[in-house]
């Protein structure tokens, strides 16, 4: 199943939503990459996305968010990866959602100082200091939290209109797209040509056509390998996780070996990715 957006549609809807109420909303993708409907973000999420390391954590922290969703229905709440307020819920349905409606950037009722030494805590990475963003980290907006939850009932409300006007609908997926959407969610988990073979119920021959397909030409050990390694360098950029851990969360129980593909992919060792990204 692929999902294809009314894109003029829903920027127009978005749009009004952020003049109506002054928070930001947006759509995400299945897998909750943003779909650049909404260009408006306060002046500290701009600040942060316009370093490559803090957009790629943004990115992943709502990527994270996605995976993470438990809610019986409507909206999550949590803090993003820097503290400040957001929500996400999935467009249409839980099990298999066609997209997710987010809205977030914002500060709640508990006193803005001690909610930026919260913050400041979380921006040792951030160059030059977390100072450099404390002045746009003042400019968020504060709500209550009854002003949040009548936003999100009103949103929820909302997705059922989204959902009537075609905004977002699903459409069939190609085999070779099925085969990338189970590699981007089961790539940390031990796979095998015979395991992706019986749950995607493509053939074995097929699989190998549809892997050189994805990648030019390379094989399915290729693919997954590619996956693994993007998601080490996002971990091994965002945590302070050891090398050995990272390597087991993406799926390599061999430390050794691990090392091995990452270079063979990056042209350099964990170890010295993670000190030149941080350098």
């Amino acid at each position: 199943m692929d999902t294809l957006f009314d894109e003029d549609q829903l920027r127009r809807l978005i749009a009004n939503l952020n003049i109506l109420t002054g928070l930001p909303a947006n759509i995400l993708d299945p897998e909750g990459r943003d779909i650049n409907l909404f260009k408006g973000h306060p002046p500290f999420c701009r600040m942060l996305n316009d370093l490559p390391e803090g957009h790629e954590r943004c990115v992943s922290c709502d990527m994270c968010k996605i995976r993470r969703y438990t809610a019986e229905k409507g909206f999550q709440f949590y803090r993003c990866h820097v503290g400040i307020c957001e929500a996400v819920m999935p467009l249409f349905d839980k099990k298999r959602p066609l997209a997710y409606l987010a809205f977030g950037c914002y500060l709640d009722e508990t006193p803005i100082e001690e909610q930026w030494e919260a913050t400041r805590a979380l921006l040792d990475w951030y160059p030059g200091g977390a100072e450099v963003l404390k002045d746009a980290f003042f400019q968020f907006r504060q709500y209550s939290k009854e002003s949040i939850q009548a936003y999100a009932e009103t949103l929820e409300a909302l997705s059922a209109y989204i959902q009537l006007k075609g905004m977002i609908l699903a459409t069939e997926q190609t085999d070779a797209q099925k085969l990338a959407l189970y590699l981007d969610e089961h790539y940390m988990e031990k796979l095998s040509l015979d395991s992706i073979s019986r749950y995607l119920h493509i053939g074995r021959t097929k699989l190998c056509a549809l892997a050189k397909e994805l990648s030019g030409g390379q094989t399915l050990s290729y693919l997954i390998a590619q996956r693994r390694i993007g998601a080490a360098k996002r971990m091994l950029v965002q945590s302070s996780m050891p090398i050995s851990a990272v390597a087991e969360a993406v799926g390599i129980s061999d430390y050794n070996y691990f090392s091995k593909v990452f270079r063979s992919m990056t042209g350099t060792t964990p170890s010295a990715f993670r000190k030149a990204v941080r350098r």
